[in-house]
């Protein structure tokens, strides 16, 4: 290792006074300037790496150069190209929290790396990029459909060779694929730079219970080595301000991840990364980091996720009033001052439980299920979905009674007992063409379902191709074609697929479905028919009866306009959770409307019509187990 660099020693490695503007590392004029947390009486250094990761210099920090308790400081000599650094305090070595750039990490599941002791360190991402034109699309709330997915898990099956598989270039070929399918705003699961292997850190025992050994002893303990596990979500506490080296086909994750994110805004798509902050992180780095990635890479939300965040001060912040905020729940000071920009969405689990219940007929509420569906709040949005990376996948929902965890090596107790699915006569796979329509059905129902919720739909990647965990509700570990969507099953589920963009589509068109305030159940506005009504085998419910599982809901057309300025038209939709058929009444339209059939599940794979059918019953049939839509026009 060279000496030690102290200031002005004439070597080349001058130590100036930084300035302290921000945390992490900046170029300047010949050199760098380094800024971290450090109190004045503490000893620091910084510790340069050669390409081997081995220490090539080593400089102090003079404790003159301190700002409350933040040092900083320029050092001349060297390069931001080549550099690889990491700090040392009172004898202590660690990784920048805000470096822009991690190494040591840059091939995904490295072997080599998953012994104790190997070294990352920080490095620098130029900023410079050529944006262009580049603008949010800020897409308004009722519009938009989101579509969450993991990088690889995307990318890894879906025909792509050679490098790009698992890498935000091969993301950023499928967006077509996403466009075609009516998605508007894409989540992303973790693409900060994460430490995928869950290392095993060596037990340390207080020396009251240390092994002694004796002359007697015959066996000798053994430490067993202990396999690491695969991080393949990424839900760990991580460098905040790197991207992750690994989901790139290239030497620079930070360009191949800003030119998917312009991608996805060239496209008219949003993108909102997953954050998960672990309990206790500073929360002024929080801010920061959130600061960081909508000012450096323009993305548009955070989902974010973690105990006792600064949700809050988030929301309140000046440098994010624009961006999307999705949170289990916000304080009510923030719903009693809104912003002009409509940007708080709550995110849990809350419509996931009703809906299945009436779907899989376990003792679902229809009065709890219908209050799902119009949820909807003047302020803040809700993000409806009824499958998540965290469960079972939709087509498991009707494919297995239980859960089959066995491969994550947890013996099935880890994931949820709690999970509302039905297998319809068969565990898994099934040759049984019976069971198979039934699924198929519902799958169409689900996704019904969900377009048809007045909250925002969110489809889990490959829900809307039949995809299949074999049963595993919480492949976290499952790096694999278990965790990867399987898009060779593209010809087999290709009607699925055209139904979800229909649904989308349809839900697009009408925007009485998706309106941004909450109905009144009334005509407050005086258009002849309430926003939102109820009818069962008689027109007109006041009250749903006690465990009724049909229900007909009407959409007043006139209370939204559609792009043009036109109001939208009536729109009806018919529910039937029953096995067996149900009657359902059809109010009487003004003169010269008439119901037209446009969607019925119980046709399985051709559920959309070709051409509307008129309905001159006042009744429509709905077959079991089936959604129907019909428009007055």
């Amino acid at each position: 290792m060279r000496k030690q660099k102290a200031e002005g020693d004439g070597m080349g490695d001058t130590v100036r006074e930084g300035n302290y503007a921000a945390y992490g590392v900046q170029a300047a004029e010949n050199g760098m300037i380094f800024t971290f947390e450090a109190e004045k009486e503490d000893e620091c250094r910084i510790l340069f790496y050669g390409k081997d990761m081995e220490i090539t210099d080593a400089v102090s920090v003079p404790r003159r150069y301190c700002r409350g308790a933040i040092r900083s400081v320029r050092v001349g000599g060297k390069s931001a190209a080549k550099l690889r650094y990491n700090y040392e305090r009172n004898g202590e070595v660690f990784t920048d929290p805000y470096a822009s750039r991690m190494i040591g990490r840059e091939k995904w599941n490295d072997t080599a790396r998953s012994a104790l002791g190997y070294r990352v360190c920080g490095g620098y991402a130029a900023p410079d990029f050529d944006w262009g034109a580049d603008a949010a699309p800020e897409v308004p709330r009722h519009a938009m459909v989101m579509y969450k997915l993991h990088i690889r898990g995307f990318s890894m099956d879906a025909g792509i060779r050679g490098r790009e598989r698992g890498t935000f270039s091969a993301v950023r070929a499928r967006i077509p694929y996403l466009k075609k399918l009516g998605v508007t705003t894409v989540e992303l699961m973790p693409v900060y730079e994460f430490e995928e292997f869950l290392l095993p850190k060596p037990p340390v025992l207080p020396d009251y219970v240390k092994w002694e050994t004796q002359e007697e002893d015959v066996i000798l303990p053994q430490a067993v080595p202990e396999a690491p596990k695969l991080n393949y979500w990424g839900y760990t506490a991580g460098n905040y301000f790197a991207v992750k080296s690994s989901y790139a086909s290239t030497t620079d994750a930070s360009r191949e991840f800003k030119e998917l994110v312009k991608e996805f805004h060239a496209s008219g798509m949003e993108c909102v990364m997953e954050m998960f902050f672990a309990e206790g992180e500073n929360q002024n780095l929080i801010l920061d980091a959130l600061r960081y990635w909508v000012r450096e890479y323009h993305v548009d939300g955070f989902h974010l996720l973690g105990q006792k965040l600064p949700v809050t001060q988030i929301a309140q912040d000046a440098w994010l009033r624009r961006t999307k905020i999705f949170y289990t729940g916000f304080d009510a000071m923030l719903l009693a001052a809104p912003c002009r920009y409509q940007h708080l969405f709550v995110y849990s689990e809350e419509y996931l439980y009703p809906v299945r219940a009436m779907l899989n007929r376990r003792d679902g509420s229809m009065e709890q299920f219908l209050c799902q569906q119009r949820k909807q709040h003047a302020v803040q949005g809700f993000v409806n979905y009824i499958a998540d990376n965290n469960g079972f996948r939709l087509l498991d929902l009707f494919s297995y009674d239980g859960k089959h965890n066995e491969a994550n090596g947890e013996e099935n107790r880890d994931g949820s007992n709690w999970n509302l699915s039905c297998n319809y006569g068969a565990e898994g796979r099934t040759a049984k063409r019976q069971i198979n329509a039934v699924r198929e059905r519902q799958l169409c129902n689900a996704i019904a379902v969900l377009m048809l919720g007045q909250g925002v739909p969110l489809l889990f990647a490959g829900d809307e191709t039949g995809d299949s965990q074999s049963g595993n509700n919480n492949a976290y570990c499952q790096d694999n074609r278990t965790g990867w969507v399987n898009w060779k099953k593209d010809e087999k589920y290709a009607w699925l697929t055209e139904f979800t963009a229909r649904m989308t589509a349809f839900r697009r068109e009408h925007p009485v479905i998706c309106g941004e305030q909450p109905r009144q159940l009334s005509d407050f506005g005086r258009k002849g028919f309430p926003d939102l009504s109820y009818h069962g085998e008689q027109a007109w419910l006041s009250a749903l009866a006690e465990g009724q599982q049909a229900v007909g809901v009407m959409y007043c057309g006139a209370y939204e306009t559609r792009a043009d300025g036109s109001p939208d038209d009536m729109v009806y939709v018919g529910y039937n959770f029953h096995t067996g058929t149900a009657r359902l009444a059809l109010p009487k339209l003004p003169d010269g409307k008439c119901w037209y059939l446009c969607m019925d599940t119980a046709r399985g794979k051709d559920a959309f019509l070709p051409e509307p059918e008129v309905q001159e019953d006042i009744q429509i049939v709905v077959r079991g187990q089936s959604v129907v839509i019909l428009t007055g026009k």
